[in-house]
C-alpha cells in the first residue's frame, strides 16, 4: 500500500556566508567551528603489509573538560578541547598494553578505565591523568571481546561485550570493589538478519551469510537504558548500529524497529557502526563511529563524529545526514534534530580536472569523484607534482578538505617522520595564481586535511601542489575536496517518487524517482512515522536506488531531497510503505 503524504517542510537549506578559522588552525572566535569527517588524525600505520592506515571502534570520553579519543590499534591515543583538534599521545609516552582491540573506557569519579579486548585476561587500567599518559593495572575481572563498561546513576557497574556470527550479546552486573561478576552472566540476544534486514552483511545488505553482532555500548536516557550494537561487520561500508531498551541495565530487553539508528551507507566515505555515544560540555550528544574503506586491507578504517540525540519519544536517532560535509560544533546546548550543517556545499564533484602526471588506474577524475576507495596517484613524490580542477565557474570557496592516498607508501607504525606538505592556490583564470592555504612546512601527519579558510575566497581553479610526501610511495590523493557556494540554482524537488517492497522479501525496497534539473545528488530519507525520518541513502547522479536495510514486519515511510553545489533542497512528499 502507498500513500502520498503532503507535509509542510523546509524547501531549501540556505547557504552559510560566514568563514571560520585559517589554514594554521586558529580559531576566529567570532565564528563558529567546524568538522568534516573523517577526523584528521595521526592513523597509525599497521605494522604488517600492505602499508595501511587504520583506528576503528572508536571512544570518546569528557573528563575534566577535555575530550580523549581511543580506538583499536595501538596504545596511543588523542585528546582535545573542541572535538576537531586533537593532540596524540604517542606510544613511547603511553603506558597502555601494545595494540588493544576494541577498548572500553568510562569516567569513574576522578578516573579513567580502559579496558581493551582479551580473550585470556580481563586487566582493567585506570588513570587519573590521562594526559600524562601514565596508566596503572587497577583490576582484574572476566576476559571479554568488544567490553563495554556502564556505571549506573546508583553507583552500581555494569559490563557488556560479544562479537560473534553465532554467539549473543551478553552483560553482567560487576562488584565495584573487586570488578568481578556479581550474579550470573546474561545471554541478551542474537543476531536476527532473517527480520533485520540491516544485518545482512555486505556494502548493500545483500549478502546471505550471518552478520558479526558485536560493539555493545549502554547508554540511559531519562528512565530507559539502549543497549547498542554493530552489524554486519567492520569492512562493510554498511557498518551500522542497532538498539534494544530495557527499563533496566540487565533486560529483558526489546528490539526497536526503527533501527539501525546509526547509519551512513553512502556519501563521500561510508560507515556509522561500532562507536560510541557521549555528551559533550554542553549536555549535546554524539556519536563516535567506525568509518569504512577497506580497499588494501578489511580492516582499514577511519573515524567520524556525528551528532546525535533522543526524540521527545526516546526514540535514538544519529544524524547522519552528509555527514561527510562540514558541520558545525556548538558552544552550547542544541536542538539535536535541528540542521547541524554549515551548509557549504560540495564544489568540486565530477569537475574537469587535470594533473601533472598519472598512473594507470588511478587517473585524475578519481580525486573528484566522491569515493574515498579510489584515488588519483601522480607517477612520482617530486616537489611540483600537482592537481588542478577546474570549477567551471566563480564560485566562493570556504573550505578545503586534502584526502591523501597511501599508494605504495611502505610505512609501517611510525618508524619514519610522517608529515605531507603542500600549496593549494587559487585562479580565476587559470593563469595568475594567488596561495589559498600554505602547508610547505607542516611537520604533522595530516591524512584528512581540513581547512576552514580566514576568509571566503572567489575562485574558478583550485591546484594542489605537492612538497613532500612521506614514504615510499607517489603524490596520491583520495579525494580534493571543495566546500561553499557555486552562486547557481538551487535544485528543483525530484518529483515522481514510488517505493515498491519486494513481496517476497519486505526486506527490500526498490525506489525509483524523476531526474531533478541541475541535481548532483539526492538523499533518500526513511523512518517508521511519517514525521521520524530519521535513516537515509545518499546517491550521485542516480535515479533509482535498491535498498535491503528494512525491519521484515515494519511500516515505512520514504521522502527524497535534492543538493548541488548551490544548495539543498527538501522534499515535501512523503511516501509511506506498508
Amino acid at each position: 500500500m502507498k500513500t502520498i503524504i503532503h507535509l509542510t517542510m523546509i524547501i531549501a537549506i540556505t547557504i552559510s556566508t560566514v568563514s571560520h578559522s585559517d589554514e594554521a588552525g586558529r580559531k576566529d572566535n567570532r565564528q563558529p567551528l567546524t568538522l568534516c569527517n573523517p577526523l584528521n588524525i595521526e592513523y597509525r600505520f599497521t605494522p604488517g603489509k600492505p602499508s595501511r592506515r587504520m583506528a576503528a571502534d572508536p571512544v570518546i570520553v569528557l573528563f575534566k573538560d577535555s575530550y580523549f579519543l581511543f580506538s583499536t590499534g595501538s596504545s596511543e591515543y588523542w585528546y582535545s578541547s573542541d572535538l576537531v583538534n586533537w593532540i596524540l599521545i604517542p606510544e613511547e609516552k603511553s603506558e597502555l598494553p601494545d595494540h588493544p582491540t576494541a577498548p572500553a573506557v568510562t569516567v569513574v569519579g576522578e578516573e579513567v578505565y580502559f579496558i581493551p579486548s582479551s580473550r585470556r585476561t580481563g586487566l582493567f587500567y585506570k588513570s587519573t591523568d590521562p594526559k600524562s599518559g601514565k596508566w596503572e593495572l587497577a583490576k582484574k575481572s572476566i576476559p571479554t571481546w568488544d567490553p563495554a563498561l556502564f556505571c549506573d546513576d546508583d553507583g552500581r557497574a555494569y559490563y557488556y561485550w560479544g562479537c560473534s556470527n553465532n554467539a549473543p550479546i551478553q552483560g553482567v552486573e560487576l562488584d565495584t570493589s573487586s570488578m568481578k561478576p556479581k550474579g550470573k552472566v546474561k545471554d541478551f540476544f542474537k543476531g536476527n538478519k532473517e527480520e533485520h534486514g540491516w544485518e545482512r552483511r555486505g556494502d548493500k545488505h545483500e549478502l546471505p551469510n550471518s552478520a558479526w553482532i558485536e560493539g555493545p555500548w549502554m547508554t540511559k536516557h531519562k528512565d530507559t537504558y539502549y543497549l547498542q550494537y554493530a552489524a554486519p561487520g567492520t569492512e562493510f561500508k554498511s557498518y551500522a548500529d542497532g538498539v534494544y531498551t530495557s527499563k533496566n541495565p540487565l533486560g529483558p530487553f526489546k528490539y526497536e524497529p526503527y533501527s539501525p539508528f546509526s547509519h551512513k551507507p553512502g556519501g563521500f566515505i561510508g560507515g556509522a557502526g561500532h562507536g560510541a555515544t557521549f555528551q559533550d560540555k554542553y549536555g549535546n550528544y554524539w556519536r563516535v563511529t567506525t568509518m569504512v574503506i577497506s580497499v588494501l586491507d578489511m580492516f582499514e578504517r577511519r573515524v567520524g563524529i556525528y551528532p546525535a540525540g533522543f526524540d521527545k519519544d526516546g526514540i535514538m536517532y544519529t544524524n547522519t545526514l552528509l555527514g561527510d560535509f562540514p558541520q558545525i560544533m556548538p558552544k552550547k546546548k542544541r536542538d539535536p534534530f535541528a540542521n547541524n550543517l554549515a551548509e557549504w556545499m560540495l564544489l568540486s564533484y565530477s569537475k574537469k580536472v587535470d594533473a601533472s602526471s598519472s598512473i594507470s588506474g588511478h587517473g585524475t577524475r578519481l580525486a573528484f569523484d566522491e569515493n574515498i576507495k579510489t584515488w588519483w596517484c601522480a607517477e612520482t613524490s617530486n616537489k611540483d607534482e600537482w592537481l588542478k580542477v577546474d570549477l567551471g565557474k566563480m564560485c566562493t570557496v570556504k573550505a578545503v578538505q586534502v584526502n591523501f592516498a597511501e599508494h605504495e607508501a611502505n610505512l609501517h607504525g611510525r618508524e619514519k617522520p610522517i608529515y605531507h606538505q603542500y600549496v593549494l592556490e587559487y585562479s580565476n583564470d587559470d593563469q595568475n595564481w594567488k596561495k589559498l592555504v600554505d602547508k610547505s612546512k607542516n611537520l604533522k601527519d595530516v591524512p584528512h586535511d581540513y581547512t576552514q579558510l580566514s576568509q571566503p575566497v572567489k575562485a574558478r581553479f583550485i591546484k594542489l601542489i605537492n612538497i613532500h610526501t612521506p614514504g615510499d610511495g607517489p603524490f596520491a590523493v583520495r579525494d580534493l575536496r571543495l566546500f561553499g557556494n557555486g552562486f547557481g540554482e538551487i535544485p528543483q524537488q525530484a518529483g515522481g517518487l514510488t517505493v515498491d517492497r519486494d513481496s517476497s522479501d519486505r526486506r527490500t525496497a526498490n525506489i525509483t524517482w524523476n531526474k531533478s534539473k541541475d541535481a548532483a545528488g539526492y538523499v533518500i530519507r526513511y523512518g517508521i512515522t511519517p514525521r521520524k525520518l530519521y535513516n537515509q541513502y545518499q546517491v550521485m547522479g542516480k535515479t533509482e536506488l535498491k535498498i535491503n536495510s528494512l525491519n521484515r514486519d515494519v511500516g515505512y515511510y520514504f521522502s527524497i531531497d535534492v543538493f548541488n553545489e548551490n544548495g539543498y533542497t527538501k522534499g515535501t512528499d512523503i511516501i509511506e510503505s506498508i
